[in-house]
């Protein structure tokens, strides 16, 4: 009986507020379609600066067995390997490094090449395949001279890779949209709360006289708000349910679709980062809608 009573001053609430809510699930799916937005940009970031390193990063190839050239003469040994950390270690322009296998960057390349692309890996092609990498950190954008001059030469490297100005407007472009996206969303979220609290507060002035009556018999605050935080998860569901629709829209005609089959020289995100996207709007939008609920109902719920 009680759960009843709960359920129809739920609906009660929904149909008379109609339009407040009708605003609130909209200004909530564009919020929220942005953060989704931002988290994927994110992701597309992360992995664009694995395959081709950060706008301070270089890389030292080291040869294989299958490389052949001034400073290669079969697959790098351990000295000439130490020999190139120890100069990098030495240049004045490195701050740090990091060293990948041939094996890490077979499953990198597996990564790329996965079944989200439309390019299979070679017969044959395994990690002997590729090449041993140092990913050098640099102190300023103007140290890669310092470093490349001071390897370059060396034993066992096969060429310095230095792509940041290739991929400069990438991961510029890729800034601007995140920071613009997460920019909107924050002032849409400010502009959800409102809603959510004015909704609130409307909804507990015109079932005022309710309110009382139920405080007069001995209802519990809980049990008096229960409706007013019911109705916040309901608005929070239907925003979540279309902020995740436009995110897999999307994905599926804006990357699987659209840029994918364009730009093949790009690691693109794929669904598993979509889900990620999506596990952040499905935490976001409860609570937008539940923290102010939960604040205007202690305050306006006293008679």
């Amino acid at each position: 009986m009680q759960l009843r009573h709960v359920f129809s001053e739920l609906w009660q609430g929904l149909r008379r507020n109609l339009t407040m809510h009708i605003a609130v699930v909209l200004t909530l799916f564009v919020s929220l379609t942005l953060v989704g937005m931002g988290a994927l940009l994110n992701a597309e970031a992360e992995r664009a600066e694995q395959q081709f390193g950060n706008l301070n990063q270089i890389t030292i190839f080291l040869c294989n067995k299958q490389m052949t050239g001034q400073n290669c003469a079969g697959p790098v040994t351990d000295a000439q390997r130490d020999a190139v950390i120890e100069a990098i270690e030495k240049s004045p322009g490195a701050t740090g490094y990091r060293f990948e296998s041939q094996e890490e960057a077979y499953e990198k390349t597996k990564e790329i090449f996965s079944a989200d692309y439309r390019t299979a890996l070679p017969e044959g092609f395994g990690p002997e395949s590729l090449r041993e990498s140092l990913w050098v950190d640099l102190d300023g954008r103007d140290d890669a001279e310092v470093v490349t001059s001071a390897v370059a030469g060396l034993d066992g490297v096969y060429y310095v890779r230095d792509l940041r100005d290739e991929v400069a407007p990438i991961f510029k472009a890729l800034d601007v949209l995140q920071k613009g996206a997460i920019g909107v969303a924050a002032f849409l979220i400010f502009a959800a709360l409102l809603l959510v609290a004015n909704t609130i507060r409307l909804a507990a002035f015109a079932r005022r006289r309710e309110i009382g009556i139920m405080r007069l018999v001995g209802a519990s605050s809980i049990y008096i708000s229960l409706p007013f935080i019911l109705e916040a998860l309901v608005t929070a569901l239907a925003g979540v349910l279309l902020a995740g629709g436009a995110l897999a829209a999307f994905m599926q005609f804006g990357i699987k679709e659209g840029v994918e089959p364009q730009i093949t020289f790009l690691p693109w995100i794929g669904w598993p980062d979509y889900l990620g996207a999506l596990a952040w709007i499905a935490v976001v939008g409860p609570l937008l809608t539940l923290i102010p609920t939960l604040l205007v109902t202690r305050k306006y719920l006293k008679v």
